[in-house]
């Protein structure tokens, strides 16, 4: 099964009307310090005449108007986003309990997380971590949004709700309005991003916080991904073990070890309503959600089609419903789940959609952060959204050995000159 999400940065300056206004910022791509740079020209976006009709009705056009984050690299979007472009690696040696007996023995770990002053010491002291990340992401997203303190007294609760998604942790949040929970494996954050954006435009609320939480390393889920073979086994090199499309993870002949997944925790928040809304309250409005799509190809629990055809039509369905034509997207996050059917059938899927890839960056945040299951979507769409705001791209680090590599590549490895207008998430449950 595979979710897509599109956003688009929408520069609140005048008019709340007129989100096509195209962001002057030149994208500048961060490279990891080992890269030597080379300049890429990217193609100026433009808003083609043959593009679906993208929703005008104020009262269905969903914005973002907060984000909130607990990572490995932070508790702040801005560090958070910072430490992407640092090319910085957030995996580590586990040292929560005793891993001498286990294969694998590292992890993305959230280190130096605080809690205070969102959630009270009692409480605390009672929840899962797993509960406790996602309601300070979630307080996070909403003082962005500004609904922070008394101002979320102002708020509507019968008309607000939560859609929050995970795949080995439980989570709740408010207990009026609306309040979803959604497991569908790594594509959990955008299912619930597509379900949130769901509700207002189908009138049920008004506002609503969408995103995804796991907090899962423990002896038990650890011992459970080794016994499946999920896990890299790089205990020697750890944070150079995510490798997104690198030759030796996608090759034939790769070390079993080496074609395997490393599981992190961490949680994001986004505050999502409709432009009506958000306009009523002078909102700070960050981005727009175009539109979503979702579908399952039925094929493997794990892997996707070989021939990518269940990727791909979900991918152009997505463009349909956000009335985005393929010559207007210039910048793509990766799913890169670095194993080798995921890879090729991503870039596979990719290729089949966008038939001119020449003016189209693409990077893969999980080179540092890992897998964070259920979160990954909306962490990745938190690196996307800042990457229009500020005109930074952050690089794909562990890139060791493309040469040779089984498909074609699109890598960040440089500086670029031009405009962001639109992007897609490429996100699938595979």
């Amino acid at each position: 099964m595979g979710t897509q999400a599109h956003l688009v940065y929408k520069p609140f300056l005048g008019s709340a009307f007129n989100p096509l206004r195209k962001n002057k910022l030149p994208i500048i791509v961060k490279p990891p310090p080992h890269i030597i740079t080379t300049r890429h020209g990217v193609l100026h976006s433009h808003f083609s005449s043959t593009a679906p009709k993208r929703e005008k009705d104020a009262k269905n056009r969903v914005d973002i108007t907060g984000m909130g984050v607990v990572s490995v690299f932070g508790n702040d979007v801005d560090t958070y986003y910072e430490r992407l472009l640092a090319g910085e690696s957030g995996v580590g040696q586990i040292d929560r309990f005793d891993v001498s007996e286990f294969p694998t023995r590292f992890a993305g770990l959230i280190c130096g997380f605080e809690s205070e002053g969102y959630i009270k010491g009692k409480h605390d002291r009672r929840l899962d971590d797993c509960q406790r990340y996602c309601i300070v992401a979630g307080k996070k997203a909403l003082e962005h949004a500004a609904l922070g303190g008394d101002e979320l007294s102002k708020i509507n609760k019968a008309r607000s709700g939560v859609v929050v998604g995970t795949g080995l942790g439980g989570s709740t949040f408010f207990s009026d309005g609306v309040v979803t929970l959604l497991e569908r494996a790594c594509a959990t954050s955008n299912y619930c991003f597509c379900a949130a954006a769901n509700h207002i435009r189908k009138g049920v609320a008004d506002l609503m916080i969408a995103g995804g939480v796991e907090a899962f390393i423990n002896p038990v889920t650890l011992g459970g991904f080794v016994a499946t073979n999920a896990l890299s086994a790089r205990n020697d090199d750890p944070q150079t073990a995510s490798r997104p499309w690198d030759q030796e993870i996608s090759c034939n002949g790769a070390d079993d070890r080496d074609c395997r997944l490393f599981r992190l925790a961490r949680e994001q928040s986004h505050v999502m309503e409709s432009l009506e809304h958000a306009m009523k309250r002078d909102a700070p409005i960050i981005a727009e959600f175009l539109g979503g799509a979702i579908n399952c190809d039925a094929y493997h629990t794990t892997n996707p089609r070989p021939d990518a055809i269940g990727i791909t039509s979900c991918i152009q369905s997505c463009l349909f419903k956000a009335g985005v034509s393929v010559d207007e997207v210039n910048y793509i996050n990766a799913h890169a789940t670095y194993t080798p059917a995921g890879d090729l059938a991503e870039i596979t899927a990719l290729k089949m959609v966008f038939k001119e890839i020449s003016g189209i960056k693409m990077n893969a945040t999980k080179s540092m952060i890992g897998h964070p299951l259920a979160a990954a979507g909306g962490m990745e769409a938190i690196a996307t959204i800042k990457a229009i705001q500020t005109g930074w791209l952050h690089p794909t680090i562990n890139q060791f050995d493309l040469k040779g590599s089984r498909f074609v590549v699109v890598v960040v490895v440089g500086v670029a000159e031009g405009v962001v207008t639109n992007d897609v998430t490429v996100e699938g449950g595979l």
